[in-house]
C-alpha cells in the first residue's frame, strides 16, 4: 500500500475537522452536515461526469482510485540493470538466447519487444510497433487521470449552483429574520462541500496517477531504447551510458553502485 497517499488523505481530513473543532467543539461538527447539499454536490458532479462518459469508462474512471493506494513496482535503476544483463547475454550468445531470458521475465512489455527482436523483425518496425503500444497505453492512463480533473472541475460548479439554490431559498424568507442566518449556512456549505470534492479528493487522486503515468512511460521508453541498442549490437557500457541520461544525478550513483554494463570482447 502507499503510504503517501493514505497519509496525506486522512491528514488532509485531520486538519479540517480540527479547524471545525477549534473554534465550536464536537458540537460543530453537526453543523457541517447537510444532506440536500451533499446530494446537490456530490450527486450532481457525478451525474454531470457520467454524462460526460460512457457507463464502462464511467465506471472505469471510479474505480482508477484503487490505484494510487498501491505501492509503485516501477524500479528504474534496477530495470536498467536488468536490460544490461540482457545485453550481456545477446553479446555472448547471440540474438536468439533472449528468447530463453524473455520467459523469465515478469514485465510483458520488455517481453513482446524481446520476441519482435528474436524474431529479426526490423528495427524501424520494431520501435513503431512499441512505441505505438506505448502511446496506447498512456491514452488509457490519460483518460483516467482526465476523469478525475473533470470531476474536480465539477465539484465546485455544483457547489455553487447549490449555493444559489440556498440563497433563493433564503431570499423567498427575508420576512422571517431568524431564519436568513441558518439559510445562509446551508447555502455555504454546498460551497464547502464542492472544495473539499475538489480539492480533498479529485486533485490528489489526478496529480498520483499523473505521476505514476510518467514513471511508467519513462521506464517503457527506456526498455524500447535498450532493446533497440542490443539488436544494434552495441556495447553494454556504451547501453549503460545511454539509459542512464533518463536518470536523475542521484539514481545514476545508485544505479552506478549496482554495477553496470559489462564489457564482453
Amino acid at each position: 500500500m502507499d503510504i503517501a497517499s493514505v497519509l496525506g488523505l486522512v491528514l488532509c481530513g485531520v486538519v479540517f475537522i480540527f479547524g471545525i473543532f477549534s473554534s465550536g467543539g464536537f458540537a460543530a461538527l453537526g453543523d457541517f452536515v447537510d444532506y440536500p447539499s451533499i446530494f446537490i454536490t456530490f450527486g450532481g458532479s457525478l451525474f454531470c461526469v457520467l454524462a460526460s462518459y460512457s457507463l464502462t469508462n464511467f465506471k472505469e474512471g471510479l474505480a482508477s482510485i484503487k490505484l494510487i493506494f498501491k505501492t509503485p513496482t516501477i524500479d528504474t535503476p534496477q530495470m536498467i540493470t536488468k536490460i544490461i544483463e540482457l545485453s550481456n547475454i545477446a553479446r555472448k550468445e547471440g540474438l536468439l538466447s533472449l528468447e530463453e531470458a524473455a520467459s523469465d521475465l515478469d514485465d510483458e512489455f520488455l517481453k513482446k519487444g524481446i520476441l519482435l527482436i528474436v524474431d529479426g523483425t526490423d528495427p524501424e518496425l520494431v520501435r513503431a510497433i512499441m512505441e505505438t503500444e506505448l502511446i496506447s497505453i498512456e491514452g488509457r492512463h490519460k483518460a483516467k487521470i482526465g476523469f478525475w480533473e473533470t470531476m474536480g472541475s465539477m465539484g465546485p460548479a455544483w457547489g455553487m449552483i447549490g449555493t444559489l439554490v440556498g440563497l433563493v431559498n433564503m431570499l423567498n424568507k427575508m420576512d422571517d429574520p431568524s431564519a436568513i442566518g441558518p439559510n445562509m449556512a446551508v447555502a455555504l456549505i454546498t460551497t464547502l462541500y464542492g472544495s473539499l470534492l475538489a480539492n480533498w479528493v479529485c486533485a490528489p487522486v489526478a496529480s498520483k496517477l499523473k505521476e505514476n503515468n510518467g514513471e511508467e512511460v519513462m521506464v517503457k521508453e527506456i526498455m524500447i531504447e535498450g532493446l533497440l541498442s542490443i539488436q544494434a549490437g552495441e556495447n553494454p557500457r556504451v547501453i549503460e551510458e545511454k539509459l542512464k541520461s533518463f536518470l536523475s544525478p542521484k539514481d545514476r550513483a545508485t544505479q552506478q553502485e549496482e554495477g553496470g554494463g559489462e564489457e564482453v570482447g
